[in-house]
């Protein structure tokens, strides 16, 4: 059986082809940086080599919009060194680093300000490491079932193509008794990962929202049909399936769009067994609201301070949420939904 990295060497990937790529110098010592830098130099991508995959200068931009532009067309090929695992409530136990940040240019994404002036795409060549780690990570907490999040900070999606990172993750985690593997994409190329011994230890979710907030905030991503085309694939592979409803906006018309989106997926789907929902809300901080507008400076995404209410979040910090009335209508309306139209589902939170 091929895996996935051999399977996309046929098909490169639609929306994300990086017009330069930095190497640590580190990562040539790993067969699969030497792969990624033949094949980046094949085609004859601009190629410069860098100490360590957290000093990266030189991506070109006059302005805060050109240099964060620029940076999504960046790919850094790097070694990933520390062996702690962040934790990744509340999705998942720990998060699984294979990947960071995402092509993707959805303007009230969090990784705008987690990741600061560092917005470019990251893969590590030292998979088998990381995996080695997650490994130790279980036998620490079995016969526990231990939960890994492949995509806390990133969409590893689009990458797949050329770090094999993800069918590496899925293939470990099928073979593992007490761990358990989940990511959530908005991308659609995963043809790759179809064939894949995953034995239902991957659930693989989508992220997904109306139309319009798509249309008018998810830059660089694929629309909501295609998504969920690309779920029905996932879902006649045999994963486990999830999607992540967010950020929820509250606008004319709202209720008639998510109801479109919920008919639209039972459409694709029918009936599932095993379905999971999560629900976010938006939510913004007043250092994202800054973050955004400086990049997105026209952006006309909802952040009046005064319509919403302020909250202390678990970090220490503050951000701006809906009312509680509204929160509760919001949940009322995607719980009613599910049930509606996936009965057998499970809604695994709503923030």
């Amino acid at each position: 059986m091929k895996t996935a990295l051999e399977v996309s060497e046929k098909k490169t990937t639609n929306f994300f082809q990086p017009v330069r790529v930095y190497f640590e110098q580190e990562a040539l010592n790993y067969p699969l940086g030497r792969q990624i830098y033949e094949r980046v130099q094949k085609e004859g991508t601009e190629i410069k080599m860098i100490g360590s995959h957290n000093r990266v200068t030189g991506i070109p931009g006059d302005t805060p919009q050109m240099s964060y532009r620029e940076a999504k067309r960046t790919l850094v090929v790097g070694v990933r060194r520390s062996k702690n695992f962040e934790s990744c409530k509340p999705s998942a136990h720990y998060q699984l680093p294979l990947v960071t940040s995402c092509p993707g240019m959805c303007e009230y994404c969090y990784l705008n300000t987690t990741l600061g002036k560092k917005p470019y795409v990251r893969v590590y060549v030292n998979i088998e490491e990381i995996l080695t780690r997650a490994r130790e990570y279980i036998n620490q907490r079995k016969p526990e079932i231990t939960i890994f999040e492949g995509a806390a900070t990133s969409d590893p999606v689009p990458v797949e193509y050329l770090s094999g990172a993800l069918g590496r993750a899925i293939e470990f985690f099928g073979q593992q008794e007490y761990g358990r593997f989940r990511f959530v994409t908005k991308f659609t190329e995963v043809e790759g990962l179809l064939s894949l011994q995953h034995n239902g230890h991957t659930r693989f979710r989508f992220s997904i929202n109306s139309d319009q907030v798509i249309s008018r905030y998810e830059r660089r991503t694929p629309p909501l049909k295609e998504r969920i085309q690309a779920a029905g694939k996932v879902f006649k592979a045999g994963y486990p399936l999830g999607f992540i409803v967010a950020p929820i906006f509250v606008y004319d018309g709202w209720q008639q769009d998510y109801r479109k989106l919920f008919e639209e997926l039972y459409c694709q789907l029918g009936k599932v067994q095993d379905l999971t929902f999560e629900f976010i809300t938006h939510r913004f901080t007043r250092r994202a609201k800054a973050n955004i507008l400086s990049l997105f400076p026209q952006s006309d995404l909802p952040m009046e301070e005064q319509e919403r209410q302020f909250k202390f979040g678990q970090f220490g910090y503050g951000k701006f949420i809906y009312p509680k009335e509204t929160l509760q209508e919001i949940e009322n309306f995607m719980k009613s939904m599910v049930k509606e139209f996936f009965p057998q589902a499970k809604t695994e939170y709503f923030v």
